[in-house]
């Protein structure tokens, strides 16, 4: 315990807030969330990057909780670790603006981890989704606000995980203190701009965070103390807290049309738009990608990994010409085609000051194509699609599951586990876990 700390509100919503009372707007985005988040979880099962996370729980994690889409088992921070590992594994899971991160990622293989979940009706666990959405968005836009350097989501979805799993273990108030600070202290403050400019399977910490959430709360359950969160309970972050409860920041998440990095899907839109006008692909000379400094630093032209296509804003642009969209195909098996090669070469990007200054609460990208013939194409600037005031309906996020899971588990399996996530708050959460 840490004297007057453990008096903040934060701690009391965490607490008292009911998770079989989430109100019916409430459920439907804590269903879609859900829904496409498992959905990439399932397509990123097949990547290179889940089986060495598998590998690694299995000999390092023993335990009985089964793995997110797979047959083996592992530890509660097994699981954790495994399940978000993989999903940031394919760049196609949900995020938020100003936390510049992701939380879904982190969030539900952390909740699914405990055997705890298994009690829970499935309006409850939405419930409990959602919360940990409000935790995990307020403590990322808090530690931004309070920490001079750019790090991954990791850093902060730590304790967003750490709350849910402190609501699932039914912490007392004092050791919910503690499993925050214990979270916050060990959450992977890694360096986010290193893994944009050397893409590789470290990918946006968000692993190390949920296990580092989940092993939070275990440890503050067994008496373990950690360091005030300042980014909970901080007298300098309290702007971030005081509307718990009346302003839902599960609905001021985005849900990505690519799987491909959220920087990058400006510049796609903005490509796809003249595509539409049936520009003739072979006499372009130059396609100049003007956005934003951080988007820029998306460079690699031609990838040879998947991590390496995901942060390539050249071969995104250049996959949205040569097929049309974007999707695991292009972004792990196409690496090799000549058009795409050829296309992304000619991409140049540059920097736009006007597109700085929106940064990081808007993201825009226009596109230029120049022909061989001295024309030019301008669009107009473009946004990614997915953000809350120009939404993926949910016809698409259907699609887009169906797209990621079908290849991974099947048809069938894919459309019943559809099913249970779209009716879940009227069944037990053994209904889901049977399906994953």
């Amino acid at each position: 315990m840490h004297d007057s700390d453990t008096n903040f509100a934060p701690l009391d919503w965490i607490l008292d807030v009911d998770l079989d009372a989430l109100g019916d707007t409430h459920l439907v985005q804590a269903k879609r969330a859900l829904l496409d988040t498992l959905g990439v979880a399932a397509g990123a099962s097949r990547t290179a990057l889940a089986r060495h996370a598998e590998r690694y729980v299995i000999s390092q994690h023993g335990g009985g909780r089964p793995l997110l889409f797979s047959t083996a088992t592992a530890s509660a921070s097994g699981v954790a670790l495994h399940g978000a590992w993989m999903i940031d594994a394919l760049d196609a899971h949900d995020g938020q603006v100003l936390t510049k991160g992701h939380c879904g990622v982190a969030l539900v293989p952390g909740i699914l981890a405990l055997p705890e979940v298994e009690k829970l009706s499935g309006r409850a666990l939405l419930g409990l989704l959602a919360m940990g959405y409000e935790v995990a968005t307020r403590a990322g836009i808090a530690l931004h606000a309070s920490a001079c350097d750019y790090h991954t989501s990791g850093a902060w979805n730590a304790i967003g995980v750490a709350a849910v799993a402190a609501k699932l273990l039914r912490l007392d108030r004092a050791r919910l203190h503690e499993a925050l600070g214990i979270a916050e202290f060990y959450g992977p403050r890694s360096q986010m701009m290193r893994c944009i400019d050397h893409p590789t399977m470290v990918k946006d910490g968000s692993g190390w965070g949920a296990q580092a959430g989940i092993a939070a709360a275990l440890l503050a359950q067994d008496g373990f103390t950690g360091a005030p969160a300042v980014t909970v309970t901080g007298s300098d972050v309290t702007q971030h807290w005081q509307d718990l409860g009346s302003r839902w920041y599960l609905h001021e998440q985005y849900f990505k049309a690519y799987p491909v990095c959220r920087w990058a899907q400006p510049a796609v839109e903005a490509v796809l738009a003249l595509a539409r006008q049936s520009v003739d692909i072979d006499a372009i000379e130059r396609i100049s990608i003007a956005t934003f400094h951080e988007a820029k630093q998306l460079h690699v032209v031609h990838p040879t990994t998947t991590e390496q296509a995901q942060y390539s804003l050249p071969w995104s642009v250049a996959c949205a010409l040569g097929f049309g969209t974007i999707d695991v195909h292009a972004v792990s098996d196409a690496l090799d085609d000549p058009l795409i090669k050829a296309l992304a070469q000619r991409v140049e990007l540059v920097e736009s000051e006007t597109f700085n200054a929106r940064f990081p609460a808007e993201r825009w990208a226009q596109a230029t194509l120049i022909m061989h013939d001295g024309s030019q194409h301008r669009s107009q600037p473009h946004e990614a699609r997915g953000n809350p005031h120009n939404p993926l309906s949910d016809e698409e996020l259907t699609q887009k599951f169906h797209a990621l899971a079908t290849p991974a588990i099947g048809q069938a399996h894919a459309t019943e586990l559809h099913e249970v996530i779209m009716t879940l708050e009227e069944r037990s959460t053994k209904h889901l876990l049977e399906r994953l």
